[in-house]
């Protein structure tokens, strides 16, 4: 195979960038991009110009590359004009193709307007799903929505020339895939380039010119043809070439088989883990639902089972993880077994990557609250909330459906989980102990959002039933109206009321008198805004908390389990005065 760098006329110290990223072959890690057609112009008229065209063959047989064999090198596309036919039938053979050979992105233009997209064969062939991104600058994506893996494959979709062009062209695509499918082949990707950049007058290059102004340069290869003329003050340099790029090698990717699991030494094979019917469990770091959190193709709805919360992503019906347990805050207990069972080699390797060893799992406190449980725990007292309302309102000529009140079915909830509450899911996402302080305020935002949902003119409704001023009542929002709620609640129930005592028994101090108890429910507000405003106050409003603000040296993880924590004890509280004049 030809070193191209060093076989090139032009030195390699001399060679910019781009024309050494056009010589040099493509390199085997799985994770590359590898441009697969570019258009690029620049500064056409100026001292910087640099202009690379390059598109990319599909070709059998590399050892003989000439540039010869390819009339297409300097067009930079796979077909340049619209074929004349003047009658019928005259297209039948038609065949695009460049110089006989496949291509990796179809590609036509007739020096004014040129289209791009990957070539049929290749997005067919590989189980590709393309999609349009953008407005005016459009793109094309190719995805593997099986696996899922995207943007295997993108690039504009089309591009204009008017003296300069709109924008330039780019095509890239994954090497694993690129590879995957030239292996598929049985071919090579091969470049065809033509490049060329004015360069300042370098002796290096007059010695290639022989004292002349003008000179073809043709090694003896026949891969490329190299051109140097005295151009503006300088010399510009023209090049065609064929460079073999891309080898039909698979790139090396994780193989299963090979993987070693804590408690079970020596490779784990498929035969051997559908037959590790009773062997330990393993456990996971619960950072890597992360990936499949974030990313809404994936159904990442905890699940109760039990006394037990599942946390097994899947992906539209192609696979799932099953049989992984919440095991403590931040594990996650699996079966070595089930991974094994139906998962793409891609996911085991990914989960593999974050188990932990015995010894470190053992650290772990099995019996300490994880977030899905949290979240759980404040969906419960909303519940129990809208209840208690329900009853309230019913009393008080106010009568409102609980699951009207706090935008929450328990039947629906008893029926389908969580699965037509998103927002629950979003709020039980996985909170390290190491979460950033945006992470943080976010998570703060996002829970004060969920019980803001409870309509404040009905708080306002009861208030009024209750004998305050229309007036007096107006302007409060949720967190003033539940406070001046249960500031009544406790004064009635210090005085033995029952509920019918209810209506008439307002007091303005009510409204204004701060509650310990609902403290939580104004610092999340604060913290809301600390979000959306950027405040830096975040440690103050914790500290108001009670919160000890050290613990945050190495994360605000703990402040998210103690900003969960003081909002449902708020809720709680509302509801046990509730309850007990209701009781009563």
């Amino acid at each position: 195979m030809i070193d191209y760098v060093n076989d090139c006329p032009i030195p390699p110290a001399l060679q910019p960038p781009r024309l050494r990223a056009l010589l040099e072959p493509a390199g085997a890690g799985a994770d590359l991009r590898i441009d697969v057609t570019s258009r690029f112009d620049e500064d056409h008229y100026g001292l910087n110009r640099e202009c690379a065209h390059m598109i990319m063959a599909v070709v059998r047989d590399v050892d003989a590359l000439a540039l010869k064999d390819f009339r297409e090198t300097g067009a930079g596309v796979v077909n340049q004009s619209r074929p004349d036919v003047s009658e019928r039938g005259g297209l039948a053979e038609f065949n695009v193709s460049i110089s006989g050979h496949d291509y990796i992105v179809a590609s036509n233009g007739d020096g004014s307007f040129y289209g791009y997209q990957l070539a049929d064969k290749v997005w067919i062939g590989l189980g590709l799903t393309p999609r349009a991104e953008g407005g005016k600058g459009q793109k094309l994506t190719y995805d593997d929505l099986s696996a899922p893996v995207f943007g295997v494959a993108e690039g504009e979709i089309s591009t204009k020339y008017h003296y300069s062009p709109d924008r330039n062209a780019r095509w890239n695509m994954s090497n694993d895939y690129l590879r995957r499918y030239l292996w598929m082949r049985g071919a090579h990707g091969v470049r065809l380039f033509y490049y060329e950049k004015r360069f300042e007058d370098l002796p290096e290059l007059r010695t290639l010119m022989k004292g002349e102004p003008h000179v073809d340069i043709k090694p003896e290869n026949g891969w490329c043809e190299i051109g140097i003329r005295e151009f503006k003050g300088g010399l510009l340099v023209q090049m065609w070439a064929v460079v073999a790029a891309v080898s039909p090698e698979l790139c090396e990717t994780p193989d299963v088989e090979t993987l070693e699991w804590p408690g079970a030494p020596g490779p784990m094979t498929y035969a051997r883990a559908s037959a590790y019917i009773h062997g330990a469990p393993v456990f996971l770091d619960d950072r890597f639902l992360e990936r499949y959190e974030q990313n809404s193709l994936f159904d990442t709805m905890p699940t109760r089972a039990g006394a037990v919360w599942l946390c097994g992503p899947s992906y539209q019906g192609q696979w799932s993880f099953t049989d992984c347990e919440r095991a403590g805050r931040n594990l996650i207990r699996a079966s070595v077994r089930k991974l094994y069972a139906g998962l793409p080699d891609r996911e085991i390797a990914y989960a593999h990557s974050f188990v932990l060893s015995a010894e470190k799992a053992a650290e772990f406190d099995q019996a300490e609250e994880h977030i899905v449980s949290k979240t759980a725990r404040f969906a419960d007292v909303l519940l129990a909330l809208g209840d208690h309302l329900e009853i309230l309102g019913g009393a008080v000529g106010a009568p409102k459906p609980a699951a009207d009140i706090v935008d929450l079915s328990r039947a629906d909830l008893k029926a389908n989980q969580w699965r037509n509450y998103p927002e629950l899911s979003r709020l039980a996402q996985t909170a390290p102990l190491a979460i950033t302080e945006q992470a943080f305020l976010s998570r703060c935002k996002s829970l004060h959002e969920f019980w803001q949902r409870i309509p404040n003119g009905y708080l306002k409704a009861l208030l009024e039933r209750s004998g305050h001023p229309r007036d007096a009542v107006k302007q409060l929002k949720s967190a003033k109206l539940l406070q001046g709620l249960t500031n009544m609640l406790e004064r009635l129930n210090a005085d033995g009321e029952r509920l019918d005592a209810f209506a008439g028994a307002a007091d303005a101090a009510d409204l204004q008198r701060r509650n310990v108890g609902m403290g939580a429910l104004f610092t999340v507000n604060d913290l809301r805004l600390a979000d959306a405003h950027h405040a830096g106050e975040t440690l103050a409003h914790l500290e108001s908390l009670d919160f000890d603000i050290s613990r945050v040296n190495e994360g605000y993880g703990r402040a998210v389990d103690h900003v969960f924590d003081s909002v449902i004890d708020a809720f709680s509280h509302i509801n046990a005065q509730l309850d007990s004049l209701i009781r009563r």
